[in-house]
């Protein structure tokens, strides 16, 4: 038996753009995803026979990286799925690192590789921002070029992203959930035909990474006035895309008094939102008043990695 966890995320600048190659900074949180996984009769989740639809990740995982039996897999999250909180992400980078583990160990960089090559297989378009930051932990950027902290370099037909380590400073989110539950594959095509079809899409795109590369910058130097203020300005262009939504955006306006910038988190249409504050408790109140789930988390966590068995 093996038990493995791995991180949710959030997108702190740069989702959807990454998908057609501009930088990305996401961060691991404290709420986290287990896998336990035991060699079975048949291939099942939660008790439940393996259904290639409803567990199209696993599905994949089990037929593209795993050389044995059946596997009888229970899956264990402090997160809601669909909620723009990298849950299938996390879901595949902890069964990966489960079934690694039960073969002698967690590498982390081959547990990442294999993740996106999963989730490219399920979504059909994807990058490796999400599966590279559960893996790794900490935070991470996501660029088209080489730099400082580089962790590993992904190809996929004509894109390549270089991920590298990004230093966290000590810093308080609140993330708000919707409650609708989003999947990403049809919101990233959505983005790509609106971009396919127009300069306009494309120039917004292109912004969107330069508030990115800014954002990089005054992560390091912990200037969360502007920091804050560029988290504000991604939401705005990402609800130009047309990737925000009306609960979204309520819950982003209860947020921005007692935040320094707020925005959607993850591929939007729902999901969730994520305000950087001081005031945690007065922007969960807020978001919680206008309909939301709040969750107050922490950051500099650790990515994918063994657990104790349960006796």
């Amino acid at each position: 038996m093996s038990v493995v966890s791995a991180p949710g995320k959030m997108i702190l600048l740069g989702e959807h753009a990454v998908v057609f190659g501009k930088p990305a900074i996401a961060m691991g949180i404290d709420l986290r995803l287990t896998c336990t996984v035991r060699k079975g009769r048949q291939n099942t989740v939660n008790g439940q026979p393996l259904n290639e639809r409803q567990h199209a990740y696993v599905a994949a995982a089990i037929r593209d990286h795993w050389p044995g039996g059946p596997l009888d897999i229970t899956i264990d999250s402090e997160f809601p799925s669909g909620s723009g909180l990298g849950s299938s992400a996390a879901l595949t980078v902890a069964l990966l690192g489960a079934m690694s583990q039960m073969g002698g160990g967690i590498d982390e960089e081959s547990v990442a590789r294999a993740a996106f090559d999963v989730e490219s297989t399920v979504q059909g378009r994807a990058s490796p921002l999400d599966t590279s930051v559960s893996s790794h932990g900490q935070g991470i950027f996501v660029d088209s070029a080489p730099g400082k902290d580089l962790l590993w370099h992904i190809r996929r037909d004509s894109r390549q992203w270089y991920v590298h380590h990004c230093p966290v400073p000590d810093l308080t989110f609140v993330v708000g959930f919707t409650g609708i539950r989003a999947p990403t594959g049809p919101l990233v095509a959505k983005v790509k035909r609106y971009v396919d079809r127009t300069r306009f899409a494309k120039e917004v795109v292109d912004e969107i990474g330069d508030i990115t590369v800014e954002g990089a910058k005054r992560l390091r130097d912990r200037d969360v006035v502007a920091l804050g203020g560029l988290m504000t300005r991604d939401h705005n262009l990402l609800a130009i895309l047309g990737v925000s939504s009306p609960e979204l955006q309520r819950l982003v306006d209860a947020a921005i008094p007692f935040s320094y910038g707020a925005k959607l988190t993850g591929a939007g249409g729902g999901g969730s939102m994520i305000a950087l504050t001081d005031r945690p408790e007065k922007v969960a109140g807020a978001i919680a008043r206008r309909g939301g789930v709040p969750y107050i988390v922490r950051t500099g966590v650790d990515g994918v990695r063994a657990e104790d068995s349960p006796r």
